[in-house]
């Protein structure tokens, strides 16, 4: 590529124009929305006050909805693996888990296994 970074630093011009959209009037509402995140549909809502103040906000990440499927396949993989040493059967539970979400289980030390064998 010729002229690399430095020809571009050397050659930017500021925009006429202003990058911003000018601010709404304030007013009291409800929002909401979904959006698509890796790990699936991020449902998020918010009601204002009239002074534009966020006054309630509900957000609904994929890992709560999946949290019921989560935990059978969870007990699944830890009934089908008991047989393994404690620390092999963990990793087998935190790839369970981290097939749904897998940022959690690096993210929080949420995992606490206890084996009790008889």
């Amino acid at each position: 590529m010729r002229g690399g970074p430095a020809r571009l630093i050397t050659s930017y011009r500021p925009a006429e124009s202003s990058p911003r959209a000018p601010a709404l009037v304030r007013r009291a509402g409800t929002g909401s929305a979904c959006t698509e995140a890796p790990r699936g549909i991020l449902y998020h809502r918010y009601r204002i006050d009239g002074e534009g103040s966020i006054r309630e906000a509900r957000i609904v990440p994929p890992t709560s909805q999946n949290q019921t499927v989560i935990e059978e396949d969870l007990r699944a993989v830890a009934t089908h693996d008991l047989e393994l040493p404690e620390d092999a059967l963990r990793d087998h539970c935190e790839q369970a888990i981290r097939n749904y979400d897998p940022c959690v289980s690096y993210s929080t030390h949420f995992l606490k296994l206890t084996v009790r064998r008889q």
